[in-house]
């Protein structure tokens, strides 16, 4: 009996797993798609961490690219910052058993850190800001032409109410985007992914997982709290923060207060009916749309294509 319900754990675990691992290709292969993230040629460097996210990233690439109907290189790229009892020979370990070209990049970032963020200060900022300079350097040096990170939707959520409630900027996390200098396109190709898939994924494939030791031990972070409350939400009302994601997509200027978006100033009544008018949610019920007047056809985005 034992033997037969062992038996069908096991093919209801694969089965799972292979029901998640659809999902994963498919939504980072839409993700590509609606924002031409890979072209044909690339060189796409994939910055591994060692955390959940970015072994994701590269494992589902690499399936990708054994399918894909065009051509790209991967090539893999760690910072080692030397942080204290960082195991610094568990990626080179894992990347050579998968065949996949890699970079280690040993930069003592840590000490800086350090010695410049006053003790109990959140340190994530300047830490950022080291990390992505050299790895624009190691970008240039490699001939990459596209540098993939491994945020994901609720990474981009999160970046979105942290703008909102810290930075007074209604600013997000884009799927793509041309560095500040100008000379490297950095894309996020699980940019429709959610974070407990890629937990799923991470147990599922056994990843060597190594946990930031900087960051991660650093109390009361923003990002964690916003990331917490998030989660509530989604807990007290599921879909909620693919709701958000999605009004990243479907922004509309007339209805938010940037003069530089929207000609405010010069608005005059035009006697046309405007699709984006003054029709919102109704006050009593927020889940509730009026209907449109049925003269108006409905505004639909365009999805951009590979």
């Amino acid at each position: 009996m034992n033997a037969l319900n062992d038996a069908a754990a096991a093919r209801k675990a694969a089965f799972e797993a292979n029901k998640l691992s659809k999902k994963l290709h498919r939504l980072v292969g839409q993700a590509i798609g609606d924002f031409n993230m890979i072209e044909d040629g690339d060189k796409v460097m994939v910055c591994l961490s060692g955390g959940k996210d970015s072994h994701a990233l590269l494992d589902i690439l690499l399936e990708m690219r054994r399918r894909a109907p065009i051509r790209f290189d991967l090539v893999a790229v760690n910072l080692d910052q030397k942080q204290p009892g960082f195991p610094a020979e568990v990626l080179p370990t894992y990347l050579r058993s998968l065949g996949v070209p890699f970079h280690i990049e040993n930069q003592d970032t840590y000490s800086i850190v350090k010695s410049h963020v006053p003790e109990g200060k959140t340190m994530c900022s300047l830490c950022s800001r080291l990390r992505r300079g050299i790895l624009y350097r190691v970008a240039r040096e490699l001939g990459a032409t596209k540098i993939a990170l491994g945020h994901h939707r609720d990474d981009m959520v999160v970046t979105l109410l942290m703008n909102m409630f810290f930075g007074s900027r209604l600013k997000g996390m884009p799927p793509k985007l041309v560095s500040d200098d100008g000379q490297h396109v950095v894309i996020r190709p699980l940019a429709y992914v959610a974070e407990r898939d890629l937990e799923r994924w991470a147990e599922h494939r056994q990843f060597p997982i190594i946990p930031c030791s900087l960051c991660g031990n650093q109390p009361n972070l923003q990002r964690q709290q916003i990331k917490a409350m998030v989660r509530e939400w989604e807990k007290q009302y599921p879909g909620r923060t693919d709701n958000m994601l999605t009004a990243m997509s479907k922004v509309v200027p007339s209805h938010l207060m940037d003069r530089r978006l929207y000609p405010f100033e010069t608005l005059r009544a035009q006697g046309v009916p405007d699709p984006e008018g003054d029709i919102a949610f109704d006050d009593e019920d927020p889940h509730a749309l009026l209907a449109p007047p049925a003269s108006i056809e409905p505004v639909r985005l365009q999805k951009g294509k590979p």
